[in-house]
């Protein structure tokens, strides 16, 4: 158990008409490329570098499940985990927040570039927080696409209400902040710089520069993430997404030889593949909203 008093995150879902998915803002201004340097890379390292939760494109993603395997290969003792996401679903970030809050041994969480939304929830989990100076965190409500007529959504309005609550009591229990002022960052949407952060509790201390890198893939990684928040916003169901998501994959294949992309965007590439995905996610992004 994590050697901090934090409090448990609430579990499950309130409704499976609610999609918790991540904050436009947060997708733009995600640099996919930010990674741990190689010689940070280890066996009792976990790396978070993709959005939160169930992924279209892979059938996989970055879940609970998938956090929870990670630590039982490991075993009891001490666990870094790298953080670089734009957030995504807040139910399954605060599912994975619990996971790591229960870990037999010390968390290390290191935000290096990016924890927005339900990731800076999971940073929260951290006996020790650590962010690049050059990193951001974004706190903020729940962001969902959600359907119904107006009684559902006040309806959904008031199931959503609790989590909220929730992460305003990590944030201040984490940060040592009263709660008022964590849920007015929160109602503003809230960006706080590597310094800042320090500052404000939500780390607590400051990368070494050596340990943050870039990796390839970002432009496309970007692109395949703006395709499938465009078809999670214009309320296409799962499997009809997936349908079109294999479609593509394989007429790409076969216009460029190969390279279809994978959750992260690897394997575009060929120049021609990249252009053709990011004219893809600039087209359904206008025709699906």
């Amino acid at each position: 158990m994590s050697i901090k008093n934090l409090p448990a995150a609430p579990a499950g879902r309130p409704s499976a008409a609610v999609n918790s998915y991540l904050s436009p803002r947060a997708l733009e201004r995600w640099d996919a490329g930010v990674r741990a340097t190689a010689d940070d890379q280890a066996d009792r390292t976990i790396s978070i570098y993709d959005v939160i939760g169930y992924d279209w494109w892979t059938g996989e993603g970055v879940t609970a499940k998938r956090i929870s395997a990670a630590l039982r290969s490991m075993g009891a003792g001490p666990v870094t985990v790298n953080i670089n996401s734009p957030g995504g679903d807040l139910f399954e970030g605060l599912a994975i927040y619990n996971v790591l809050r229960e870990h037999q041994g010390h968390i290390t969480t290191k935000v290096l570039g990016l924890a927005a939304s339900s990731a800076s929830v999971i940073a929260m989990a951290g006996d020790t927080t650590q962010i690049a100076r050059a990193g951001f965190f974004m706190v903020h409500n729940g962001w969902l696409i959600a359907q119904g007529n107006r009684h559902d959504l006040r309806e959904i309005a008031d199931w959503m209400e609790p989590f909220d609550a929730a992460m305003a009591d990590i944030y201040a229990t984490r940060t040592g902040q009263d709660i008022a002022d964590v849920r007015r960052q929160m109602d503003g949407e809230t960006w706080f710089g590597g310094t800042q952060a320090i500052e404000q509790g939500y780390a607590d201390e400051m990368l070494n520069a050596d340990q943050v890198g870039k990796g390839e893939g970002a432009a496309q990684a970007s692109a395949v993430r703006r395709i499938e928040a465009a078809m999670r916003a214009s309320g296409l169901p799962r499997s009809e997404a997936q349908r079109l998501i294999s479609d593509f994959k394989s007429s790409l294949s076969d216009s460029t030889g190969g390279g279809a992309p994978d959750a992260t965007g690897r394997g575009l590439s060929d120049s021609a593949a990249l252009s053709t995905t990011a004219a893809l996610a600039a087209s359904l992004t206008n025709i699906l909203k």
